[in-house]
């Protein structure tokens, strides 16, 4: 039974615009973009030309199509293909790269973890729920590229001043959205060294640790008997669902369950504990 085949468009903007699409058969014929086309095969065999030889992608594997590369797609079994794919302006990538040449993988098709991460986070849906999420997720998707393209990293001297004013600024202003343009006005460097710096000196990205010192605040009002809702708009995330969402990415449990296991020890009700000393 043939199903029909489909595309969803999310809003582009920003130079940044994505995709997810089924095709049973033929997708498209041969034709190219003036944009980055890089995406992850959720299911089936996606199957294309590119660069004079016939590419398949399977489900972990992520496509990276060059800008002006001609290419076309259909599906490589009768089961079809699913993916998603987003499309990025190479200008972007370049000024997150700092002025390095536009990364290229060979063959349209890689293996790199790292990349098919970064792509990932780029395509959910909560890196275009606060600016700062989106900036992250492009310089992740850039560093990632440039990785998987084999692009020696450059050593550039670190600026921990400017790291350190950006860090301040973050907690002075968990309770709205923040970007990564406002963190370069108050640390003096331009967005993109900032957020290299930043990571440098501090182990994360911007937008980790804004999520981190938000929920670090959610869970003291919670302790203090606040409702999630509260708690979440407190805290300067989008609702509720999205607060609970990453509280549960970066802790592994609900916020509803964190708080009954750190209300089971605190009121003594916990399993009893072997505590094993140093010796």
């Amino acid at each position: 039974m043939k199903v029909p085949d489909w595309i969803r468009h999310s809003n582009g903007f920003g130079g940044i615009e994505r995709i997810e699409a089924f095709f049973q058969g033929h997708g498209y014929d041969m034709h190219r973009h003036d944009t980055y086309a890089i995406g992850i095969t959720l299911g089936g065999v996606q199957s294309f030309r590119y660069r004079r030889a016939r590419r398949d992608s399977l489900p972990g594997q992520t496509i990276v199509l060059h800008p002006d590369e001609p290419h076309d797609g259909e599906a490589g079994t009768d089961d079809g293909f699913m993916y998603r794919m987003v499309y990025v302006a190479p200008a972007l990538l370049q000024q997150a790269l700092g002025n390095q040449p536009l990364p290229f993988v060979p063959g349209g098709i890689s293996d790199d973890p790292r990349l098919h991460a970064a792509v990932a986070a780029m395509l959910a849906d909560d890196s275009r729920a606060d600016p700062l999420a989106q900036d992250d997720a492009l310089f992740d998707l850039a560093t990632a590229l440039s990785a998987a393209a084999g692009t020696p990293a450059r050593q550039q001297k670190g600026d921990f001043a400017a790291a350190q004013k950006a860090r301040e600024f973050i907690h002075q202003t968990l309770d709205r959205p923040l970007t990564l343009d406002e963190l370069a006005r108050v640390s003096g460097r331009d967005r993109w060294s900032l957020s290299r710096e930043f990571r440098r000196y501090f182990g994360t990205s911007p937008y980790r640790y804004l999520t981190l010192r938000r929920l670090d605040r959610v869970r003291q009002m919670m302790r203090c008997g606040d409702s999630l809702a509260d708690c979440a708009a407190s805290a300067g995330f989008a609702d509720q669902s999205h607060m609970t969402r990453q509280f549960a990415q970066a802790f592994g449990v609900s916020p509803a369950r964190w708080l009954k296991t750190v209300d089971a020890g605190d009121t003594g009700t916990h399993p009893t504990r072997t505590i094993v000393q140093d010796r």
